[in-house]
């Protein structure tokens, strides 16, 4: 296959001015497409802009496709039909039965800002200029680019999808150029002292739910889901097998890893024993709920948890902040990578790395030192052993 960039010269051109040529002829991309015989041609005014699309044309030209795709719905009208899709459990993720609930809803939120830019165009017509444009705007507005990333979630879902099912031949969401966020670091995190203060802090009726946040790390949906069937005073362990939805009510965990058994701490067991009296509930009845059946509301919990703190003169903190406090509790035991991993219930341990690694043993000064002592006492070893 042969491609190439070639520039468009008028006669007596005085050259280039930021890379668009100064007599106005521009640029010219090529690309052969080897199945249909023959080399298509463009021209644009800028060589980036012609480089561009030649990438996108070889994308094309590689999967033999110059043919006429046969979605040829306006892009806005496609991600709306992709997010019913996923609504109803006909558009699935990979190895997974269906998407959870609150993942639809932010990818209905995301394809409006999609649909205000570029959603006119047809599906094929979108190029990866288009969608650059779309992240280059949203962050000169100042958008965090984990917000912008999740933005372009489900647009990228819907390409991957279409081209998985040969129903398009080009991808314009590949190659974007966006700043890489990582996962933000927990910001707020109690240390031990603390956090035994902010829960003695509270109502008594509200000790037993923060110090499961603090102390099992669960998350808030896995926090309202819990039922005492799920919590093993015998065994010492809570299962963690559910999660819940404000609108869908109780649902499977998040993903497979999230399906997890949690060590029932001594400390965590004393609140929970005294809960569990105060309430008088059981078996299918929700630990922490309004009532027996009814989760407990965040916000009024939230609140009620702010009024105390701030009488006590303490720092408030949040429920996800508990969980980032349990996490580090985990480090500063000692306990291994893997063992957290399994706790906090991350599919990937690079999850668990880029989150909390900053918090781990093993600073530069830490890992030089424990290097040097090993190397000398090795090197020390060695001469031993040495022949006189």
């Amino acid at each position: 296959m042969s491609t190439g960039i070639r520039k468009l010269h008028s006669k007596g051109c005085p050259g280039q001015d930021g890379g668009r040529c100064r007599c106005g002829a521009g640029w010219e991309a090529s690309v052969y497409f080897a199945r249909e015989g023959r080399k298509v041609r463009k021209t644009f005014p800028r060589k980036a802009e012609a480089e561009s699309w030649r990438d996108d044309a070889k994308v094309a030209a590689n999967r033999g496709a110059l043919r006429p795709n046969s979605d040829t719905r306006r892009l806005a009208d496609a991600l709306t039909d992709h997010v019913e899709g996923m609504r109803r459990g006909m558009v699935r993720p990979k190895g997974r039965a269906a998407y959870k609930p609150n993942t639809v809803r932010s990818y209905e939120r995301a394809v409006a800002v999609i649909a205000s830019t570029f959603g006119a165009l047809r599906v094929t017509d979108v190029r990866r200029r288009d969608v650059q444009a779309l992240v280059d705007e949203l962050l000169a507005e100042s958008a965090a680019p984990a917000s912008v990333a999740n933005i372009l979630n489900p647009l990228q879902a819907f390409y991957r999808r279409a081209i998985d099912r040969d129903e398009i031949a080009h991808n314009p969401t590949e190659r974007i150029d966006l700043p890489a966020g990582g996962l933000a670091r927990p910001t707020r995190i109690a240390a031990a002292a603390e956090a035994a203060e902010l829960i003695d802090a509270l109502a008594e009726e509200d000790r037993a739910l923060w110090a499961t946040a603090f102390y099992a790390g669960l998350r808030r949906g896995e926090l309202q889901a819990l039922r005492w069937c799920d919590v093993d005073l015998g065994a010492s362990t809570i299962a963690v097998e559910r999660s819940w939805d404000q609108y869908e009510g109780p649902l499977d965990p998040k993903s497979r890893a999230s399906r997890r058994r949690v060590p029932l701490l001594a400390v965590l067991r004393d609140y929970l024993d005294e809960h569990k009296l105060a309430t008088g509930r059981d078996s299918e009845d929700l630990v922490f709920g309004r009532s027996a059946a009814e989760p407990f509301a965040p916000i009024t919990i939230g609140k009620r948890s702010r009024r105390a703190w701030k009488k006590a003169n303490l720092e408030p903190i949040t429920l996800h902040e508990c969980r980032h406090t349990f996490a580090s509790l985990l480090i500063d035991s000692g306990a291994n990578p893997k063992a957290i991993q399994t706790y906090m219930g991350h599919s990937k341990i690079q999850t668990t790395f880029d989150t909390y690694g900053h918090l781990m043993p093993g600073s530069h000064d830490e890992v030089r030192a424990r290097m040097d002592a090993y190397l000398g006492t090795s090197s020390q070893d060695s001469g031993d052993r040495s022949p006189n």
